[in-house]
């Protein structure tokens, strides 16, 4: 009863649970869909696996994030240190631009250059997500104290070693609140790429529409919705161990 009990008020693990069950599971609920879409000839979606669309939507996902992981995080520590604080207003000016340019738009410029498939999408997944993750970087490392940093100079400490022992450990949490922003944006937009011929479970959902089948449409966003709850819980998880890892927690 307890176990039972535990796995219902746990959000990551009834999430994954949730998932799991919609992934695997979708080819059973083809009666319900028959029921409540009678006039639909084919009211599950059959062209592709949902367990390839999902694993292919989160490769995509994934990668874009981790690679704006790396750019956005190189970049927010450069500017923050003494050679680069010059170019914190471009990077400022870049990052922005990143995000508020459409990703369709993105697309768009990208599809003749790189032509149909992932790669334009990965592109434009990338640049969404670089704005948090560079904002997150910059104030998490501001907001270490003048102090810290000073008693780490006094124990003979380099650049170096005072950003990855002393900086980069307590700024951690917000670097990774810009980390949770970047990859739970990127997986529910990651839908779009479906239009330049990227499989993903963005297929069902372009399909129900152009087709007029909402039953398509509602199986592919669930399962990205219940995707978005399982990585948001996943981070959240990964926060709370971060946290009392932290020097000094309690």
């Amino acid at each position: 009863m307890s176990r039972l009990r535990s796995l219902l008020t746990d959000r990551l693990a009834l999430g994954l649970l949730v998932l799991a069950a919609l992934v695997l599971g979708m080819p059973a609920l083809k009666p319900l869909f028959a029921a409540f879409f009678p006039a639909l000839d084919r009211p599950l979606y059959e062209a592709d696996g949902f367990l390839a669309l999902t694993l292919d939507h989160l490769a995509l996902a994934g990668g874009a994030s981790l690679i704006a992981v790396l750019l956005g995080g190189a970049a927010g520590i450069a500017v923050t240190r003494p050679f680069g604080r010059e170019f914190r207003g471009i990077l400022d000016a870049v990052a922005a631009m990143g995000q508020t340019f459409p990703p369709v738009a993105v697309l768009a410029v990208s599809v003749p250059v790189l032509g149909f498939g992932p790669a334009p999408a990965l592109i434009a997944l990338t640049l969404y997500g670089l704005l948090p993750i560079v904002e997150n970087t910059v104030a998490g490392l501001e907001s270490v104290p003048e102090p810290v940093r000073e008693a780490a100079r006094g124990m003979g400490m380099g650049p170096g070693a005072r950003l990855w022992r002393v900086e980069l450990p307590l700024a951690a949490p917000v670097i990774l609140a810009g980390v949770r922003t970047a990859a739970v944006v990127n997986l529910g937009t990651a839908a779009i790429a479906s239009t330049v011929g990227a499989k993903t479970l963005g297929l069902p959902i372009i399909v129900g529409l152009n087709g007029s089948n909402p039953a398509y449409v509602i199986q592919g966003a669930v399962i990205v919705a219940a995707l978005a709850v399982v990585l948001d819980a996943g981070f959240d998880r990964l926060a709370a161990r971060l946290t009392r890892w932290r020097p000094g927690a309690a």
